[in-house]
C-alpha cells in the first residue's frame, strides 16, 4: 500500500486521529504529551499513530498535511493543527465541541 493510502486509511479508521511522537501512554516529546493529556481530559475517543514506527509515513504526512511539525490532530479527516492550536481550542472550550460533533467523545 502506498504511503498516502496508509495515511488515508488511518484517517478513515477513526473520526479522531492523533499522529504523535510516541503513544498516548508513553509520549516521546513534550508537545505530543500535552496534546495526549488534553485528549484524555476531554474523554476523547481517538486513534493514535506513533510516527517513530514508520519513517516513510512520518515524512509523507508533512507533505500531505502541509504541516511541518508533530503532533498533528485530525478530526473527520481534516487537520485541526498541532500543539499550540489544540491547546488554544481546549482552553476556549472549542475542542470539546469539535470532538462531540465528530462522535469523538467516549460515553
Amino acid at each position: 500500500m502506498e504511503v498516502i493510502e496508509r495515511i488515508k486509511a488511518q484517517l478513515a479508521s477513526n473520526n479522531v486521529v492523533l499522529f504523535m511522537k510516541g503513544t498516548p501512554d508513553f509520549p516521546q516529546c513534550g508537545f505530543s504529551g500535552q496534546v495526549a493529556q488534553v485528549m484524555q481530559a476531554c474523554n476523547a475517543k481517538f486513534g493514535s499513530f506513533n510516527i517513530f514506527e514508520d519513517s516513510e509515513l512520518r515524512e509523507a504526512l508533512k507533505e500531505y498535511s502541509q504541516w511541518p511539525t508533530y503532533p498533528q490532530l485530525y478530526i473527520k479527516g481534516e487537520l485541526v493543527g498541532g500543539c499550540d492550536i489544540i491547546m488554544d481550542l481546549y482552553t476556549k472550550g472549542e475542542l470539546q465541541k469539535m470532538l462531540a460533533d465528530a462522535d469523538g467523545v467516549a460515553e
